[in-house]
C-alpha cells in the first residue's frame, strides 16, 4: 500500500517537471506615428458656421516581438499613443476656431479616432486653399528594462507633433452696398429705397436676384423684395429700387434692412449669398402747426376765421385739408378748408364759418384741429390733433348802452321829484 502511494507521488513530481514553462510576449521596437486627413468635405464658403472633422490614425508598427519566460508582462506597447490631445489652429487662414483642445485617450496601433472641430469662416474670407495646423500632444512607452525578476522600470516621453490638414474656401458673389438713398421714408407712410450694389467677391453670379429683408423687427418692412438683375459678376455694380413701408410706431431715427444676392454659381448650383446690413434714415411724422394770430370772437356773432397752418414736418403733404373742430359754445356749417400741395416749411390758410352763443362766456379756448393728407405714393395720412386757440371777449359798450341806464336813473329822480311837489302842494 505504502509502495502504491510512493509510487503515485513520484509520477505527480516527474509530470510537473515535464509541463512547459508559460512565457510572457514581448514587442522591441517601433513607436507611435500619427497621421491625419479631414473626413468628409473639406470646401467651405465665407461667412459659413463649419464643423471640420478630422481622422487620426496610428500607423505605428510593432517590429520586434519576443517571448520570454520569467518575464513580467508590459502594461503598454511602445507602438500606443497615450493621453492624446488634440487642437486645431487657424494660422493665417480666415477661420475662427471655437472648439477648445480635446483629449481623446489612448490610441494603440492602426486605431483610428475622429475629432470635430466647430469653425467659423469669416465673411471676408478669400477664395483658396489654407493649411491649418493640427497640434497632437501624447506620451508613449520609450523603453522598459526588468532589472530583477519582480522589478519592471518603464520610461515614458511626451512627444508633440504638428500635421497640417487642407481647407478650401469656395468663391462667392460677396456684397457691399455702395449707397442706400431713402425716398419720402417717413414714419407711418410709404416710399422707396434705392440701393447700388457691388460684387466684392470671387465669383461671377448668374440668374441673380437681389433681395431686400426686414431685418429682425425693424419697422422698414419691404413691399416689393426682390429684384432680378441677371448677370452679376466680380466687381460689377448695379442699382435697384424697392417700395417699402414705414410702420406707426417708428421713430426719427435710423433702422436696419438686410440684403442678400440668390445666384448660380459655376458649378450650376443655386446658392445665395451671406447678408448683409445697412442702415436706412426714417424721417419723423409729418407735423403741422398754427402760425396765424389769436382768434377773437364776441358772442352771439357769426362769422369766417382764417387759420394759417405750417408744414413742420420732413415730407411733402399733397392734397392737404384742415378740419376744425367745433365745441359748445362754438358751431360751426363749414369746418373743413382745403390747403393743398405743402412742402416742408410751406404754409396755407383756411377758412372755416364759425359762430358762437351770445351767452358764451369770455374766456379762451382750444379747438382741436388736424390735417389730412396724401404721402409720395397716394396713401390717405392724418396728422395728430392740435389746437386753434380762439378768445371770446366781453360784449363791447357802445354810447347808447351808457346813456340808457342814465336815462332811466334821471327819469326815475324827475318822477320822483314831480311826486313830492305834488304831495307838499295838497298839504298847502
Amino acid at each position: 500500500m505504502n509502495y502504491r502511494i510512493i509510487t503515485l507521488i513520484f509520477f505527480v513530481i516527474v509530470l510537473c517537471c515535464s509541463m512547459p514553462v508559460m512565457g510572457v510576449t514581448t514587442y522591441l521596437g517601433g513607436t507611435p506615428s500619427l497621421t491625419a486627413a479631414i473626413a468628409g468635405t473639406n470646401e467651405f464658403s465665407p461667412g459659413q458656421d463649419a464643423e471640420i472633422s478630422i481622422s487620426l490614425q496610428n500607423q505605428g508598427l510593432n517590429v520586434d516581438k519576443f517571448v520570454f519566460t520569467g518575464t513580467i508582462e508590459r502594461d503598454d506597447l511602445p507602438t500606443t499613443a497615450k493621453m492624446v490631445t488634440v487642437s486645431l489652429s487657424s494660422g493665417t487662414a480666415p477661420i475662427v476656431i471655437k472648439t477648445d483642445p480635446q483629449n481623446i485617450g489612448d490610441l494603440k496601433s492602426q486605431a483610428t479616432a475622429t475629432v470635430r472641430i466647430k469653425t467659423t469662416i469669416t465673411t471676408d474670407a478669400t477664395a483658396g486653399e489654407y493649411q491649418l495646423p493640427l497640434n497632437i500632444h501624447y506620451t508613449y512607452l520609450a523603453s522598459s528594462d526588468q532589472p530583477a525578476s519582480d522589478t519592471l522600470q518603464s520610461v515614458y516621453r511626451q512627444e508633440q507633433v504638428t500635421i497640417p490638414v487642407t481647407v478650401k474656401i469656395k468663391p462667392l458673389v460677396k456684397i457691399e452696398v455702395i449707397e442706400a438713398v431713402p425716398e419720402n421714408l417717413s414714419v407711418g407712410t410709404e416710399g422707396y429705397l434705392n440701393l447700388q450694389l457691388k460684387n466684392t467677391g470671387y465669383e461671377d453670379g448668374k440668374k441673380a436676384t437681389v433681395k431686400l429683408l426686414r431685418s429682425g423687427t425693424s419697422p422698414i418692412i419691404p413691399t416689393d423684395s426682390s429684384v432680378y438683375i441677371g448677370d452679376f459678376p466680380r466687381n460689377g455694380t448695379v442699382t435697384c429700387r424697392y417700395k417699402v413701408a414705414i410702420s406707426d410706431n417708428a421713430e426719427k431715427q435710423t433702422y436696419p434692412v438686410d440684403i442678400a444676392v440668390t445666384y448660380e454659381n459655376r458649378e450650376g448650383d443655386t446658392v445665395t449669398s451671406a447678408i448683409d446690413t445697412v442702415g436706412i434714415p426714417i424721417q419723423g411724422k409729418n407735423s403741422f402747426m398754427i402760425v396765424s394770430d389769436l382768434l377773437t370772437l364776441s358772442p352771439g356773432t357769426d362769422t369766417t376765421v382764417a387759420v394759417t397752418y405750417r408744414n413742420t414736418g420732413e415730407t411733402t403733404a399733397y392734397h392737404a385739408e384742415a378740419r376744425l373742430s367745433a365745441v359748445d359754445p362754438f358751431t360751426s356749417a363749414d369746418n373743413n378748408a382745403y390747403l393743398g400741395d405743402m412742402k416742408p416749411g410751406d404754409t396755407a390758410t383756411a377758412h372755416f364759418r364759425l359762430s358762437t352763443g351770445s351767452d358764451a362766456p369770455a374766456k379762451d379756448y382750444a379747438l382741436d384741429t388736424e390735417v389730412r393728407y396724401r404721402d409720395a405714393l397716394d396713401n390717405s395720412q392724418v396728422s395728430d390733433t392740435f389746437k386753434v386757440n380762439v378768445r371770446i371777449t366781453s360784449p363791447a359798450r357802445t354810447f347808447s348802452s351808457l346813456i340808457m341806464p342814465l336815462g332811466i336813473v334821471v327819469g326815475v329822480i324827475l318822477i320822483g321829484a314831480g311826486y313830492y311837489l305834488l304831495v307838499m302842494r295838497k298839504k298847502k
